[in-house]
């Protein structure tokens, strides 16, 4: 016989999931608007590959933008939060997103931040992954 468990803390945890994938899913809602106004238009949204998921992907002239969203009560915290881990498994779905274009592996690419903190500011790193 098993003993009983509280449900609670798997409830708490469940909520506290939702709410964070709310609040990305807004926050990438807010960066895409942010990148089209800015003349990027968005080409792909929470795109999954085998080795993960980008949030967004914008065009740039012929470059292709890799965004990785956070949101954050400040700018630095969310920064922070990217691992070196994380950074690599962007850039392999990057990769396989590449392989569905015709110029492929030849495209010129850019991998950003976009931090969105809870005021609503948006600010991107570009090339945030540079000197990786």
């Amino acid at each position: 016989m098993q003993p009983e468990r509280d449900p609670q803390p798997v409830t708490q945890r469940r909520q506290s999931g939702q709410m964070n994938h709310h609040g990305g899913a807004s926050a990438e809602q807010c960066v895409a608007a942010d990148y089209a106004r800015r003349g990027r238009p968005v080409i792909g949204q929470r795109w999954r590959g085998t080795a993960g998921e980008i949030d967004l992907i914008a065009r740039e002239g012929d470059s292709v933008v890799f965004v990785e969203v956070k949101k954050s009560r400040s700018h630095a915290a969310a920064l922070a939060r990217i691992s070196r881990r994380q950074m690599e498994r962007i850039m392999q779905t990057a990769q396989e997103f590449l392989g569905t274009l015709p110029t492929g592996q030849l495209t010129d690419i850019r991998f950003d931040v976009a931090v969105v903190d809870s005021a609503g500011r948006i600010e991107v790193l570009e090339n945030a992954f540079a000197g990786y």
